[in-house]
């Protein structure tokens, strides 16, 4: 089954979260979270976790590089791992902003 859903983290700054994932028998299989910033240009992806490779990662991005190695971010399961990274996104996405913009 896939779930996906937007929280929107900061209605001023244009900040928001979007998660994607994928459940078989009430245990996630795949996932990606997305902190998302808008912009003059659009939405600019700031910090993305994701399952692709089979095992929690993190992707940093910076506005003059784009997007960065990934980094292997939760030794949990999937599910763990992605409510793990909804909470890290936002309690840090001021921070995570400020790391993309070089501040």
């Amino acid at each position: 089954m896939h779930t996906r859903y937007q929280d929107d983290l900061d209605p001023v700054l244009d900040v928001s979260l979007s998660v994607h994932f994928w459940t078989t028998r009430g245990m996630v299989v795949a996932y990606s979270v997305v902190l998302l910033l808008g912009t003059a240009g659009g939405a600019e992806a700031i910090r993305v976790y994701d399952s692709t490779h089979g095992f929690n990662e993190m992707h940093r991005y910076t506005r003059a590089e784009g997007k960065q190695e990934g980094k292997p971010f939760h030794s949990g399961t999937l599910g763990e791992g992605m409510r793990a990274a909804i909470e890290d996104a936002k309690r840090g996405h001021l921070k995570m902003i400020e790391g993309w913009s070089g501040g």
